[in-house]
């Protein structure tokens, strides 16, 4: 029979639970937002368990915000700008989220492992690497997290680019200056990452920036060759007094055009990564369901 300490441990336990799984609800409701530079405010997705160990990232903050860990902390602010997490996770932030994942994850993982090796005996001898994968793993997701969701918003900002720049250029052909043009695409209720990257270029102008040096520093946030090109023509025809819709048109066309020639690089690239699947899941199905019944026949008859 179990002592009256054993249940006043399954009792505190069972309260310790309660009491954690309460907390993760709290957080998993939690929505997070970014806040634009006209005060609105846009839904950003962050990992729950991100959320989760953010509180506990001051603790690391020494050793997050050493100077050996400076470069990796400029490509990570430069990365979560980029994705559109501006204010809501800071580089030093995101490296200690990083270390922490190992630490709080991979415990959890290895116990895991082991209570499955337990009920499976056979994976005894692969026990040691499933531990060294339970910490790599954790190690290696935020930055993968980070990376998709750069790709991600770069895949939507080059998608909007052709339509955007065909309004800009209808804006100006019908008389309005650049800039009214761009305020104009960005006064609607729900913003693409595009139009964000517009309004905050615009209100840096307002602020006294110059429209060069906003254009440049919009070219550094979205991280793309095809806005750099944009950008540079648009520095080039404000210095040298070209018309700006010109410039607009040609430079849609021209994203059009490497547009659809990244879709026939894809399309011709389809068939090469389609042999891996057809290799490893197809044949073999085929070879199952054609030779199955008659090796089956065959141990019958053994």
């Amino acid at each position: 029979m179990i002592s009256v300490l054993g249940w006043i441990a399954i009792v505190l336990w069972a309260v310790a639970a309660g009491f954690f799984s309460w907390y993760v609800y709290g957080i998993a409701k939690q929505i997070t937002y970014v806040t634009l530079a006209d005060g609105r405010r846009q839904e950003r997705a962050i990992p729950l368990i991100f959320r989760l160990l953010l509180p506990l990232a001051p603790n690391l903050a020494s050793l997050a915000k050493s100077p050996g860990l400076s470069r990796m902390r400029t490509r990570a602010d430069a990365m979560l700008v980029t994705a559109g997490f501006e204010g809501l996770l800071s580089g030093w932030e995101f490296i200690a989220i990083k270390i922490l994942m190992p630490l709080c994850v991979g415990p959890v993982f290895c116990l895991i492992f082991k209570a499955l090796c337990i009920r499976v005996p056979i994976l005894d001898s692969v026990f040691p690497l499933l531990c060294v994968v339970s910490f790599l793993l954790p190690y290696v997701y935020p930055m993968s997290w980070l990376t998709r969701s750069v790709n991600v918003r770069q895949k939507k900002i080059l998608k909007a680019m052709p339509f955007v720049l065909d309004l800009l250029t209808l804006s100006v052909e019908a008389g309005l200056d650049f800039m009214s043009a761009v305020q104009r695409t960005t006064e609607r209720e729900k913003l693409d990452p595009l139009s964000e990257e517009l309004l905050r270029m615009v209100r840096e102008i307002q602020v006294g920036a110059s429209r060069r040096d906003a254009l440049k520093a919009m070219a550094r946030r979205i991280d793309l060759p095809d806005m750099r090109s944009l950008v540079n023509a648009l520095v080039q025809a404000d210095e040298l007094g070209v018309a700006i819709g010109a410039i607009l048109r040609i430079q849609s066309d021209q994203i059009r055009n490497r547009r659809f020639e990244r879709a026939e690089k894809l399309a011709n690239e389809a068939p090469t990564k389609l042999l891996g699947p057809l290799v490893v899941f197809i044949f073999p199905a085929v070879f199952i369901i054609l030779l199955g019944p008659l090796l089956f026949k065959l141990v019958q008859q053994v």
